[in-house]
């Protein structure tokens, strides 16, 4: 077969593994896992050999005209260079990782049908995103993921903070959609098309009339799908879903659809230096603000949302200098250590029964109770932290090289302000990362106390997903740069000798700090009592992380929610903790400016339609019923009265008519 019959393949597979999913799902169970996760594997397959062919040589092109729709037509068109082709490996990988761990995880789960269903068609839609080479087409992907996450992360939807958390993501990422929308109608309407080719042959020969005005309505989609400053707020919260969910969102999907999005159409973003200096803060805030919020949460889940933010960041800031080989670089490496974390963090949530990192420092014997994850979970944690020689420093530093070469001058068309901030945000955001990725080791791991409970060992499909996932945690930073330069434009990946000296002393001065911190809050909490620790009944593994979702205290009472005296994250962040555990209040302005108005404007409008529009109403219907109550007063039954009023009314009219002949 072709390349491009191969390509078409890619994003169908898992569609029509969701359709018969959910199809079959009741009459016949059975099949319910093997259409969950063979056609996952059959569109990594296809996946890989599209990359194979392509080779990062020119980009694979074809398209047929979808329908006719006047002056700019839509097209169902590929356009797969050597960033797609990869990316389209990364997305398939990590959501076949996906499939065959819920197997294991949600074993027990009724809704495991739909739910796997719902995860083929997520796949399915960022496969749709990756490969597209028309905008509309493209876009149809994007909607397509948002309303699949809307589902999964509500899928504990028994409880409070699952509805809440589904319908804050909903929001949030439609309010960046909408400025989205606008700016792809205006891309396409200075382009004189929809298809990725020509906008791109556009921006090059000057055809934008507003290009800052356009890039900032796509820059607003962006922040919200990939959660990034001031739209990132929905990606905690969504911790609410399944811990596979979080994975496939944080590693590989939704979120990096965005970053994904910025890197095909960088050219246009380059086209405004003001665009640029935007998307240079937004990553630097975004970086900073989340890694001091990370380093404040207690929940572990939490904790991995805040560094999925950080690390976007990064990414965001690759491109805001202009290289977007060292932004879908970090892309790649982070997409496999970050689901590595995240399906780890789910067998530590089963083994343990609880999220919370302080209930966690609890406990003694954590780390024997689930060996594969704490080997596989350290591997991940040093990729995070940009410790050589694992994938992360290799990706990481070539963003700092970037911003490097942009704050020096060497990059063309690339304010030098964008460099610096990138720079310093980076680095400053290496030390945090470092710091609560220790943190999170420490707590989760070696937790001093009543030893933690047995549940058994974990499905082997669960530990062996995570095996898999450790090999380009470890690797794939030092194979890339090496092997795969010519898929990302040809460009050298290598990192440079200053930031690298300078990414990996802060990241390794980060966790001294941390442990050193941990030592002396560890030994300051050696006296305070413990509590009791209650272990957490049998059962599947996501069904006790629901529980642990909807509360804390089911599995461990006050202790899961009392204050940990032995966490760093206090210690370190000192008076700044209670500011960075909220995420810095930022749902409390939302609340304040956007949610309490609108909530308002709603009482208003209800009060206004209950007792204005429903008064008129109702005087309508009450005036006609009064008229009817005195008519049917007058029907009395009575003959002589009929016959009495017949005669009155007659009089009264010869009367009324003789005057008035009189008259006249």
């Amino acid at each position: 077969m072709t390349t491009t019959t191969l390509a078409v393949l890619v994003p169908l597979l898992p569609f029509l593994g969701a359709a018969a999913g959910l199809l079959l799902g009741r009459t016949a169970p059975g099949f319910v896992r093997p259409l969950a996760v063979l056609p996952s594997l059959a569109a990594l397959a296809l996946a890989a050999v599209v990359a194979v062919r392509q080779g990062g040589d020119a980009a694979v092109d074809a398209a047929t005209e979808l329908t006719p729709t006047g002056s700019v037509p839509i097209e169902l068109a590929l356009h797969i260079d050597g960033f797609a082709a990869l990316v389209a490996v990364l997305v398939a990988f990590v959501a076949t990782c996906v499939q065959i761990y819920s197997t294991g995880y949600l074993r027990d789960d009724p809704r495991y049908p739909s739910y796997a269903a719902l995860v083929s068609l997520f796949t399915s839609a960022m496969l749709l995103v990756v490969y597209s080479g028309d905008l509309i087409v493209l876009l149809v992907g994007w909607e397509v993921m948002g309303i699949c996450s809307y589902f999964l992360v509500g899928h504990y939807w028994e409880t409070p903070e699952a509805r809440a958390a589904s319908i804050k993501a909903f929001l949030v990422t439609k309010l960046g959609d909408v400025p989205f929308l606008i700016g792809l109608f205006a891309l396409a309407t200075d382009a004189g098309s929809f298809r990725i080719t020509k906008v791109l042959d556009t921006v090059a020969h000057g055809g934008l009339h507003h290009p800052t005005l356009i890039a900032l309505l796509l820059l607003a989609g962006v922040a919200g799908k990939s959660a990034q400053f001031p739209l990132h707020t929905w990606l905690p919260d969504a911790m609410a879903g399944p811990t596979p969910v979080s994975a496939l969102i944080h590693a590989a999907t939704m979120v990096a659809a965005g970053v994904y999005f910025v890197a095909r159409l960088l050219p246009v973003f380059e086209a405004s230096s003001a665009a640029m200096v935007v998307l240079a803060v937004m990553a630097a805030v975004t970086m900073a603000g989340s890694g001091l919020a990370a380093l404040a949460q207690d929940d572990i889940k939490r904790v991995l949302a805040y560094s999925t933010i950080g690390q976007l960041g990064y990414m965001t800031g690759a491109l805001a200098v202009g290289d977007r080989g060292a932004a879908v670089f970090h892309l790649l490496s982070h997409g496999a250590f970050k689901a590595l974390l995240f399906l780890a963090a789910g067998v530590v949530i089963h083994a343990t029964g609880t999220n919370s990192l302080a209930a966690m420092s609890r406990m003694g014997n954590v780390r024997a109770r689930v060996p594969d994850a704490f080997w596989t979970m350290t591997v991940a944690l040093l990729a995070l932290a940009a410790i050589p020689p694992f994938s992360g420093f290799f990706s990481k530093e070539s963003v700092l090289g970037a911003a490097e070469h942009a704050a020096t001058g060497d990059t063309a068309h690339i304010p030098g302000a964008a460099g610096w901030i990138v720079l310093v945000a980076g680095l400053l955001a290496a030390l945090l990362t470092a710091a609560y990725a220790t943190r999170l080791w420490l707590l989760a791991f070696h937790g001093k106390g009543v030893e933690a409970p047995d549940h058994g060992r974990q499905p082997v499909a669960m530990n062996a997903v995570l095996w898999v996932l450790a090999v380009p945690s470890l690797a794939l930073g030092g194979l890339a740069y090496r092997v795969l330069p010519d898929w990302f434009d040809g460009r050298d990946l290598t990192p440079t000798l200053t930031t690298s000296v300078l990414g990996t002393g802060v990241a390794l001065v980060g966790v001294v700090v941390t442990y050193g911190a941990w030592r002396q809050t560890t030994a300051f909490a050696a006296g305070a009592p413990l509590g009791a620790v209650a272990a957490h009944p049998e059962g599947d593994a996501g069904l006790v992380e629901a529980e642990a979702i909807a509360s804390h205290t089911p599995a461990y009472g006050d202790v899961a929610s009392a204050p940990d005296p032995a966490d760093p994250g206090r210690l370190l962040l000192g008076p700044l903790h209670r500011h960075a555990v909220t995420g810095f209040h930022l749902d409390a302005v939302y609340g304040a400016l956007f949610v309490r108005p609108v909530l308002a404007a709603a009482d208003l409008v209800r009060f206004l339609d209950r007792e204005v529009v429903d008064t008129y109403v109702r005087g309508a219907g009450t005036l006609p019923r009064l008229l009817g109550a005195a008519v049917r007063r007058a029907q009395t039954g009575n003959l002589q009265t009929y016959v009495s009023a017949l005669l009155a009314g007659t009089v009264v009219l010869t009367v009324a008519v003789l005057l008035v002949a009189t008259g006249a």
